[in-house]
């Protein structure tokens, strides 16, 4: 559809601006069987890093979980949280300044049939009963739901989002007026830094997270 998003505009110092502008874009991943699965980004937090209570890295904090944070913008970190979902976030930034976005929903654009199929729920295992139909708006309305809809797990942690298996694209482009910002989702603990505004989404779209 549109061109990769360039590698300068993941390098940029501001990751709240960065968050922000990734709204409309368009996230792309190439499965194990060629087929191209998309969704518009329609919801985003920004995590800054050392000093962001919320942040993985705060403190300094460097693990094995989260070095790929502390690599150059426009890679992918893939965390496993409450030991089921997967979280994709976009690096950020330059190389040892591990701010992140995380991607928080998007709107099924290309593979919706795959997306469907990804997302649904045997009622009965037993007795092989169908599966239940899940509303196309609550497919993709969260990171955890994403990342199932999309087959995004660990194998695409440290993935460069200028390669081939998945990346971000140019799409649609919304004015301020049409974007509303927050405090963002289940970071209590992390004190003043909880009340900051860094979660953005698009006001009028019916795939936001249920935080909205």
């Amino acid at each position: 559809m549109g061109r990769k998003l360039p590698r300068k505009f993941y390098l940029r110092e501001d990751t709240v601006e960065i968050a922000r502008d990734l709204l409309g874009k368009l996230l792309v991943v190439r499965d194990e069987n060629g087929e191209r699965v998309s969704g518009m980004i329609v919801e985003t937090e920004a995590y800054l890093g050392e000093t962001d209570r919320a942040a993985h890295s705060f403190g300094g904090r460097r693990t094995a979980r989260n070095e790929i944070t502390y690599a150059l913008g426009g890679h992918v970190y893939v965390f496993f949280i409450y030991g089921m979902y997967y979280q994709l976030n976009v690096v950020c930034g330059r190389v040892d300044s591990p701010h992140v976005v995380l991607i928080r929903a998007i709107e099924p654009v290309e593979g919706i049939e795959t997306i469907r199929k990804r997302r649904s729920v045997p009622r009965a295992v037993t007795t092989g009963a169908p599966r239940s139909v899940m509303p196309d708006k609550n497919l993709t309305s969260g990171p955890g739901k994403l990342c199932i809809a999309m087959s995004i797990d660990r194998s695409l942690n440290g993935g460069d989002l200028l390669g081939d298996a998945i990346w971000i694209e140019q799409y649609r482009s919304f004015s301020d007026d049409d974007i509303a910002d927050g405090k963002r989702i289940g970071i209590d603990y992390a004190s003043e830094d909880a009340e900051k505004p860094w979660r953005f989404w698009i006001k009028a779209n019916g795939f936001i997270s249920k935080g909205k």
